[in-house]
This record gives C-alpha cells, structure tokens and sequence, in this order.
C-alpha cells in the first residue's frame, strides 16, 4: 500500500484537530464549572436536568407569590386588629352612656366620639393594599367596597368571595378575607338577640323594655316577634317558619301584666324567655331572633349607627328612655358578637401566616434537593477535570511534535 505525503499530512492535521477540540472542551467545562455544557456531552443527563430546572423555576415562582400573599395577610391582620380595638373602645363607650347618672349633654358627647370610631371603621374597611385594590372586596376591588348611602347606611358593594392565591402547587390559599366576613358576620356560636322595632323599621311608641333572651333549651329556640294587640293589655306570639311568621298556637292574646307599677312579665317561647316592663303602644313589636339569622342579619355598621342616633337625641321622656335603653341593651350584644367574628377572622390571618411559614420550609428543603440534584447531573468534578486537562495538553503536545517530525521527511534523506 502507498501512503502519499498529502494522506500523512490529512492524518497529523485530523489528530491535531481533534486533540484540540478535546482541549477546548474541558477548557470550556472547567471555566463554567458544568460537566454538561452541551446536550450532546451526556443527552440524559441533559434531558434530566431540564426537568428539574424547570421544577427549580416554578418552586421559586411559588416563594415569589408567598411573598405577596405575606404581605397581603399582615396587612389584614393588622388592620382586623385595629377594628377589634376600634369595637372594644365602643363597647366601652356604650356601657358608658348606659349610666343613669348622665345627662343628655354627655351621652351627646360620648354620641361625638363615637362617630369618630364609627368614621375609622369605615376608613379600615375601605383599606387598600400597595398596589391600590381595596383589600376588602373581595374581587371586585377596584371600588370601595362599603358606601354610605343616606338613610340605607353603609352598604356593601364588594363580592362574596375571598380573594384567592396559589401560594403552592396543592394550595390554593386565601389571602384577603371579604368585608361581608368581617363586617357583616357573626360566629356562628352567636345567640339569640332581642331588639325593640316593628318589622318595617319604624320605632315603638311605647316605653317597653326588655331583659334577655335567656336560653333555657337551645335545640328548641327559634326565631320569635312579640307583638302588642289593640288594646296593647294582649300580646300574640309568631315564630318564624324560615319563610313566614306564624301564630304560635294558644298565643295569639295572651294577657300583659308588665306594665304595672314595678312589675315585670317573663314570656316563655320554645327553649327561650324574655323579660318585658312598661307601658306598650298597640303594634309594638319585640324581635327575638338568631345573630346573623335570615330574619336579623348581623351589621357592625348598622349597630354603630343606632347607638349613636338614640346618644344624639335626648331622652326627655318614657319613650325615649326606652328606646334608649333598648337600642344600647342590643347594641352591646351586637358588639360583643362582631368582636368575635373580628378575632375568630384574625385568627384565621395568623393561621394562614403560620401555614405560609411551614410552606416555605418545605420549599426551602425542596429547592436543596433540586439544587442537589441538578449538581449530581450537570456540576463538574474539578479535581478529574483538571486532570484530564493536563492529559489533553499532553495529547496535544504530542500530536503537534508528531506533525513536525513527519513534516521534515523526505526521501532525499535515505538516497
């Protein structure tokens, strides 16, 4: 066989290439620190560490938003602390104005500082977050979720629903409760409340207080209305079906003997009793139902408004006094239940911080593993790479001598 010079010179320059590309190579790998710098130098263990990449990314896309949903739950739970202050400090000002002992100037006062925390309330609850949405709207929060409108009060505008993040691939995690959770709600241990109003709204004209309801059987309470005949020396008592009001049997004219001089009357219904005193007017109703029931839907702002409206006017003669009384009586009751729901609501916030808390451990851990394994498949072992190197110069050393010494060959030199 005849080896020409041009096949001697393809082969050196062939080995040298290849000597160098393998040089160039492990240069490269040991400059970025990856054993895979491309698919081809090991294509599973490529393929692998795409996967894992991609489930690093989306883990740390999750830290991201546990990031916001923290940020949105502190804000809430502040301020839902700040509402449970604002409801203690009127509590306090309401068993104030409960005193016989002051005068109609000073419950106008204590009226004054109780429309200022009446104004906070209303203030918190049309928070915004950093970026502008009112965190209390559910979501429809691009508009203040509570509104005055005249003699409705403040209505609610916002939605029923609680604003929702993905904190976690499995957790899809409330981080804003609704106002209508907050403000409109009650625990759902709340009792039966009494309140002295006819069913359109319109006050009593008699002077009839009441003390109660106490509980004899909660499971045969039920929602109930008394309500004064014509003449008002006869009551009747309706319960509510969950549709209507009906007679309750055998009490549709039961003598009043409450409005004699220092006497009371205690009126037995179902599982419950009420303690009434004074003078009725025909139509008077007193209203004995659920906390947050279809017939008495809880409202922190409706009950703000009424302790001040009854501070406000003075109490100058028997049915005013009762009005007054009564309306405080309900209102402390009111407060007292939407005190709960407030802290039963904050600690539902602090719960979820807690969960965002073990969530980002597991995360944390999570990510190591990932890190790991990404190491395991891609990350280089210096101390064999620089190793290999050095042969690779060698190689390359060798190949490049070789090619100098077969370049100087000639035949002239054996003749």
């Amino acid at each position: 066989m005849r080896i020409s010079t041009v096949t001697m010179f393809e082969q050196s320059t062939a080995s040298m290439n290849r000597q160098q590309s393998d040089l160039m190579n492990i240069s490269q790998q040991i400059a970025s620190g990856r054993r895979v710098v491309n698919p081809s130098d090991d294509p599973q263990a490529a393929s692998r560490a795409i996967g894992v990449d991609q489930a690093k990314a989306v883990t740390e896309q999750y830290s991201d938003s546990r990031v916001s949903a923290r940020n949105s739950l502190s804000q809430t739970e502040s301020i839902i602390n700040s509402v449970s202050d604002a409801i203690t400090s009127a509590k306090g000002l309401l068993i104030q104005a409960s005193s016989d002992t002051l005068s109609d100037s000073n419950r106008e006062s204590i009226a004054s500082e109780l429309k200022g925390v009446y104004e906070t309330m209303l203030g918190q609850a049309n928070s915004t977050d950093g970026n502008g949405r009112y965190l209390f709207g559910g979501y429809n929060d691009s508009n203040p979720p509570f509104v005055k409108q005249g003699e409705s009060g403040v209505v609610y505008q916002g939605d029923s629903n609680a604003r929702e993040q993905r904190v976690d691939a499995t957790r899809l995690m409330p981080v804003a409760d609704n106002g209508e959770t907050i403000f409109k709600s009650v625990p759902s241990g709340a009792g039966y409340i009494a309140e002295a109003k006819k069913d359109n709204g319109d006050l009593n004209q008699g002077n009839v207080t009441f003390r109660g309801p106490q509980i004899t059987d909660v499971k045969d309470s039920e929602d109930f209305r008394i309500t004064f005949n014509t003449p008002a020396d006869t009551f009747k008592i309706e319960a509510f079906d969950g549709t209507d009001w009906t007679a309750v049997a055998g009490q549709t004219a039961v003598p009043y003997t409450g409005d004699q001089d220092g006497s009371s009357q205690q009126i037995p219904v179902g599982g419950m009793s009420i303690t009434l005193e004074g003078t009725p007017a025909a139509g008077d109703e007193i209203l004995v139902a659920k906390s947050g029931g279809d017939v008495r839907g809880a409202d922190l702002f409706r009950t703000m408004e009424e302790a001040i409206r009854v501070l406000e006017n003075p109490a100058d003669d028997p049915v005013k006094k009762a009005d007054q009384r009564n309306t405080l009586n309900t209102a402390m009751r009111d407060l007292d239940n939407s005190l709960d729901n407030v802290l039963t609501v904050r600690a539902s916030a602090g719960a979820r911080l807690n969960e965002l808390d073990v969530i980002d451990a597991v995360s944390s851990n999570r990510t190591l593993n990932y890190t790991q394994t990404l190491s395991d498949l891609v990350d280089l072992d210096y101390t064999e790479a620089i190793s290999e190197y050095s042969l690779r110069q060698v190689g390359m050393q060798a190949s490049q001598k070789a090619f100098v010494d077969i370049k100087g060959l000639s035949l002239f030199n054996y003749m």
